[in-house]
């Protein structure tokens, strides 16, 4: 029986920690600049919440180019996990970086989980919010 892929998002600040090491041993995965889109946490109602938060989501789907990215991003990974399944890969890691991996990333990492076990249910997806550490037991049950 050929392993399963394992796919390991993280939502990180490049402020902060840095884009994430690749602990597969594999090196490598997508790397996303979620600073392009427009922040949130610039906005007082929604500086002290995250992209897990309803209002952040609303805010990001219908004020920010976020949907567009979105749909991009969905396009470019579905190329790798479809070739990475019929290879039998193993590992592949996805990163999404903003200022302080609270609100833009969280919310890229959340959807592109959501979209990965809907499109690639044979696929584990693992999920790790680097600077918001509370969210990863949240993330936990949904697996």
């Amino acid at each position: 029986m050929q392993n399963k892929l394992v796919i390991d998002i993280h939502s990180f600040s490049y402020k902060k920690k840095g884009i994430p090491k690749d602990d597969s041993g594999n090196g490598g995965g997508f790397v996303f600049d979620c600073r392009g889109i427009l922040n949130p946490g610039r906005i007082e109602e929604y500086k002290s919440q995250t992209g897990n938060d309803a209002g952040v989501q609303k805010y990001l789907e219908n004020k920010t180019e976020f949907p567009k990215f979105f749909e991009a991003v969905k396009s470019i990974l579905s190329i790798s996990i479809e070739n990475y399944l019929s290879r039998g890969f193993e590992n592949l890691q996805i990163n999404f970086g903003c200022t302080g991996g609270q609100h833009r990333s969280v919310y890229s990492a959340i959807k592109t989980a959501q979209f990965i076990r809907e499109q690639f249910p044979e696929a584990e997806v693992k999920i790790h919010h680097d600077e918001q550490l509370h969210l990863n037991l949240l993330s936990i049950n949904d697996n």
